[in-house]
């Protein structure tokens, strides 16, 4: 049986085919990447996907960076509707589903190896219990693994959207700008690509220093974020290097606020596409400092397993493993 996977992003749609071998996704028989907003719809996308096979597709699953309800998602990062009855319609695919991006990530941990993954905090290896992943990429995800005494079963949420708390004087100066911006300051807005950039613009007028040529030139060719981040890591900029900084803490306290609100004993993942482009950083003990420090709770959070998703194909095997096990 051949599936389409499909990781839905605010920055890029990722589609592959598989063919399912004992309910699990075998090699890719194809994969493209597509600029999400060089495209009004999933549907034109697919139009484009479509003409480069020939195989009759049965089954589609789509990871979408938003809320699904009904089998329908406006995209949180994107001005598109997306609906599984009509994908189903125009494609002709026997079934189609749609699930959100965190939870297809949830379900692709179990079709990873163990070189997929790089262990931050090796905690307590043996607990049973939930487990938690939390992405920051475009945006911020959060999903959780039920463990129901046999197996790990995914559920999405939308807890990068709670709101942001700051706990002294630099986060809270930062809370009151992006509430000038924004209103409502939310997790995502931090710990996210656009949330470094907004870091940076903040310590650029708080700390009085001036964003220099080179790295507008920088931000420019690369991005905001990409730049910004590799002259931290490089070390060529100290407010990029203080950037980086509070963003990693700010994302530890907030895997570690998911973790505890799911009790995640059996262990925290770390996805999306920033983690892996800052592990040297996260290796130092910034995250796990911010991600342990949970005042009475601090013995429950270093006993959990935290890791680094190597793999950016783990939203599209769980998006194929979906489809295959309904």
């Amino acid at each position: 049986m051949e599936v389409l996977a499909g990781d839905i992003g605010g920055t890029n749609t990722r589609l592959a085919l598989y063919r399912i071998e004992e309910n699990r996704p075998g090699e890719a028989l194809l994969e493209s990447t597509y600029p999400s907003r060089n495209f009004d719809s999933l549907e034109a996308i697919l139009d484009d996907f479509s003409e480069h096979f020939s195989w009759r597709i049965q089954r589609a699953c789509f990871g979408i960076a938003g809320p699904v309800v009904n089998q329908s998602c406006e995209t949180t990062n994107l001005p598109w509707k997306i609906t599984a009855r009509a994908i189903t319609d125009r494609f002709g695919f026997d079934d189609t589903w749609l699930i959100n991006d965190l939870e297809a990530n949830a379900w692709g941990i179990s079709a990873l190896s163990p070189k997929d993954f790089h262990l931050l905090n090796p905690g307590r290896a043996d607990q049973p219990g939930n487990a938690s992943i939390v992405s920051a990429g475009t945006g911020l995800g959060e999903a959780g693994l039920y463990w129901d005494g046999s197996v790990h079963r995914p559920f999405s949420s939308e807890g990068g959207h709670t709101d942001f708390s700051p706990s002294n004087e630099l986060e809270f100066a930062l809370y009151q700008t992006l509430a000038e911006k924004y209103g409502h300051v939310s997790w995502e807005r931090l710990v996210s690509g656009p949330g470094l950039e907004a870091i940076h613009s903040f310590l650029r007028t708080y700390r009085r220093t001036p964003t220099p040529g080179w790295l507008k030139q920088e931000m420019h060719k690369l991005g905001g974020a990409p730049a910004i981040s590799n002259a931290a890591m490089a070390r060529k900029d100290p407010i990029c290097d203080e950037a980086l900084n509070l963003f990693i803490h700010l994302y530890g306290r907030e895997a570690g606020n998911h973790a505890l609100k799911i009790m995640a004993s059996s262990g925290v993942y770390l996805g999306g596409g920033i983690a892996p482009r800052i592990l040297q950083r996260l290796k130092q003990p910034i995250f796990l400092k911010a991600f342990f420090d949970k005042g009475r709770m601090r013995h429950l959070m270093e006993a959990i397993p935290v890791k680094v998703i190597l793999n950016d194909r783990a939203a599209l095997l769980g998006a194929a493993r979906y489809a295959a096990i309904q």
